[in-house]
């Protein structure tokens, strides 16, 4: 009976852990921004406009008490920029104006990903040396989300986070 009692409360501990919660609110905010990408890949700026919009509702649920103060001031110095093009993207149907906004949102979500692990998986960080700008994925196969079908392959992995 107290194997089973220490079991259980091994397993509430690690269940209530603050990191345990951030953890799984920062994967959702990372599978957030890979449905935008994915989105922007199949060139469907009403889907895009829809998976920005529940971004922010992330975004602005996160809470960073349970995060350390280096991940905090990261986060924080951070969720203004990322709220902007997510906003913006969320705004239009203008699969360019998002494209734009969302090169910027890219590269700001990789530095907070650089700071706060948002995943266990790897993340990789592509190029396109057409747009000149960046963006993140779950798998090393290069999907151009500012080219679309266009140049779907046109890109190459600048850096892999794990």
């Amino acid at each position: 009976m107290k194997k089973i009692f220490l079991l259980v409360a091994l397993i509430a501990t690690i269940w209530i852990r603050p990191g345990f919660a951030q953890s799984s609110q920062t994967k959702a905010l990372l599978t957030s921004y890979y449905d935008i990408k994915n989105a922007l890949v199949d060139a469907d700026a009403a889907t895009a406009a829809s998976k920005a919009t529940e971004f922010l509702k992330i975004l602005n649920s996160i809470d960073v008490k349970s995060m350390s103060e280096v991940e905090m001031k990261a986060f924080t110095g951070l969720k203004d920029k990322l709220a902007f093009d997510a906003e913006h993207i969320s705004e239009t149907k203008d699969i360019s104006h998002q494209r734009d906004h969302f090169a910027d949102f890219s590269t700001n979500l990789f530095k907070l990903a650089k700071v706060v692990k948002l995943t266990k998986d790897p993340v990789y960080y592509d190029y396109c040396p057409m747009k000149k700008s960046y963006w993140l994925s779950d798998h090393a196969a290069i999907s151009n989300p500012y080219f679309g079908k266009e140049m779907l392959n046109c890109g190459a992995v600048k850096e892999t986070l794990k």
